[in-house]
């Protein structure tokens, strides 16, 4: 009689699955708050840059931007999530998060907020679009590996 033996999650996926979701959840208070229009968030994150001029700059970003930046928030989130449930969705999920991060960012970095300098300018968004990269190969190599079903 045989039965059938479920393969182990390898713990890195463990590792990368929780630390991903957490660093998503970063992004999805950080877009909320920036949606919602909390000045108070705004100072506390940039304690040198007006909130007001903040908003007005984000209020400036063309429709594909905005949408590129929701995509990369969402979906990395929910990649976070399905990454943990080992499902191979996660990989879609973290390439349409890469696609928005690099049209969201990539606007950003195209276009700097004027009082804005050095590695919030240009470092942050190119680390953001880096992790989505890394996430993304990630779950397309756990796939490929049928760690994810």
């Amino acid at each position: 009689m045989q039965q059938a033996v479920a393969a182990r999650t390898p713990v890195h996926l463990w590792i990368v699955g929780i630390l991903s979701l957490l660093w998503n959840c970063i992004g999805a208070v950080d877009y909320v708050m920036s949606r919602t229009r909390n000045t108070d968030y705004l100072k506390s994150m940039m304690p040198d840059v007006d909130p007001q001029a903040m908003l007005a700059y984000i209020d400036g970003f063309p429709i594909w931007a905005s949408f590129g930046w929701a995509l990369g928030v969402w979906l990395g989130l929910a990649g976070s999530v399905l990454l943990l449930m080992r499902s191979r969705h996660a990989v879609w999920a973290f390439g349409l998060s890469l696609v928005g991060a690099i049209l969201g960012l990539g606007y950003q970095l195209m276009n700097p907020m004027p009082d804005i300098e050095g590695f919030m300018a240009t470092g942050m968004p190119t680390a953001i679009i880096a992790i989505a990269a890394a996430l993304f190969l990630y779950a397309r190599t756990q796939a490929a590996k049928g760690v994810l079903r």
